[in-house]
């Protein structure tokens, strides 16, 4: 294996970033001192988990947040990406829950103490199944539910988080969940992915207005997910395919929040299917942010298909794939943090997420994940190269800290740098996570 990241690297300066990153859902456990939320509900629809898994233990994080704490201090990070379990912290009642926002202040603290950064998500899926009764994110109200719940945990906070995000990736959400129906709430059809993905972006644009009067001096952004669209050849047609898979899956959510403007597929868009737009929304989602959060697993190639519709090809045979089937392809990360560079006025960026589900084992106490090192170096120079492009990026976050659960799939996928034994909960720190020990703590000593 190669040696890992050059020290001399953009990324060695100390005012950027290094974290790891996980959520609340699929690590916490502690289901019992909560409100159910839609992945509770979710989890019992049979078939919908792949290995019929739910997330009620997860991790254990509940119980165990401070040997993972210790554990992300110890491997030589700077941050701790996390994010607050809604129906932790809002009753169905209204109500708040002190109970709640206590776990999360005495993880907050124990960061402080260790001088590690908390990076505080406000929603990472998780729902409150009484919200979700009553329309959920198809219901503009849960917008103004949100807003009032970030006002919450930001006074509760106060001053010990770096950054706060609204939303991670609220195409999954949109999507996914009320679209194509294959995560929670498991709705399926296209006259609700992007009025429910309105309402998101409104929610994400009165948190913002929200966390400014409640927080200024601390940044506040939004996080998306985006994969890199490519033509599957040189023709015209996929050309044109492949800017319309962007625009439904990327520009759908950063063009709002950027420019106060969908894009322009939206006039073409079948009138059961056009979000309900109220006067000002635009203005609101496009609420100014200190940062975006960039979220990038894989590319994908587009094919045009009849009707202007378009279709997304599996990888090709003989390309290198996670045990996602995603294809490994850091020069999509590249090509896209230029391209956003590009295309928008961007305040500075995150890479929020990044890295690799693999088929792990442990093998005499070791687990040799020679490929997800190779992985994140790979992918962490597509950054170097982008900042030495003139994009401003100040930081990057592993995804993930630990093996967990994963949403549809269950148990099945690992993504960790420190596998979990779901039986017995133990960690164990995979090859990819202690070769970033070596770096980081290389990193931090004077040159």
């Amino acid at each position: 294996m190669t040696k890992f990241f050059s020290f001399n690297s953009v990324l060695s300066q100390p005012d950027f970033v290094m974290g790891v990153a996980t959520s609340s859902f699929q690590i916490e456990g502690g289901s019992e001192h909560r409100e159910p939320c839609i992945w509770d509900t979710f989890c019992r629809v049979p078939g919908a988990i792949k290995d019929g898994s739910n997330g009620m233990q997860a991790c254990n994080h509940y119980d165990l947040w401070q040997q993972d704490i210790a554990l992300i201090d110890e491997l030589g990070f700077d941050a701790y990406r996390f994010s607050v379990c809604w129906p932790r912290i809002i009753r169905a009642d209204g109500s708040i829950n002190e109970s709640g926002l206590a776990f999360y202040l005495q993880i907050l603290d124990e960061l402080e103490r260790r001088g590690l950064k908390a990076y505080v998500t406000l929603y990472h899926w998780e729902l409150p199944q009484y919200l979700e009764d009553k329309g959920g994110w198809l219901n503009r109200h849960t917008a103004y539910a949100f807003a009032d719940y970030a006002g919450v945990v930001a006074r509760a906070f106060g001053n010990k988080v770096s950054a706060y995000t609204t939303l991670n990736e609220p195409y999954c959400s949109a999507f996914l969940g009320y679209e194509i129906g294959i995560h929670a709430p498991g709705k399926i059809g296209k006259q609700y992915g992007k009025k429910a993905a309105h309402h998101l972006l409104l929610a994400h644009g009165l948190a913002m207005q929200v966390l400014r009067e409640v927080c200024p001096d601390i940044p506040s952004g939004l996080v998306l997910n985006f994969t890199t669209y490519y033509p599957a050849s040189k023709s015209t047609e996929d050309s044109q395919a492949a800017l319309k898979a962007k625009a439904h899956f990327s520009d759908w959510y950063i063009k709002p929040a950027l420019t106060g403007q969908y894009p322009a597929l939206l006039e073409n868009l079948p009138d059961a299917e056009k979000p309900l737009i109220a006067p000002g929304d635009m203005a609101i989602i496009a609420t100014p942010m200190d940062y975006l959060g960039v979220n990038y697993y894989t590319r994908a190639l587009v094919r045009a298909q009849p009707g202007g519709h378009f279709e997304i090809l599996p990888p090709a045979p003989d390309v290198e794939i996670t045990a996602m089937n995603w294809e490994i392809y850091p020069e999509g990360l590249y090509d896209l943090l230029l391209q956003l560079n590009q295309e928008y006025d961007l305040p500075p960026l995150f890479i929020t997420e990044n890295g690799m589900a693999s088929d792990d084992v442990v093998q005499q106490g070791q687990i040799k994940d020679v490929v997800r090192a190779d992985y994140l170096q790979s992918h962490l120079e597509a950054v170097a190269n982008a900042i030495n492009k003139g994009v401003e990026i100040k930081g990057y976050f592993v995804w993930s800290l630990l093996d967990n659960f994963e949403w549809a799939e269950g148990y099945l996928k690992r993504f960790g740098i420190v596998y979990v034994d779901f039986a017995t909960q133990q960690r164990v720190p995979k090859q990819s996570a202690l070769m970033l020990q070596d770096w980081l703590t290389q990193r931090h000593k004077p040159l």
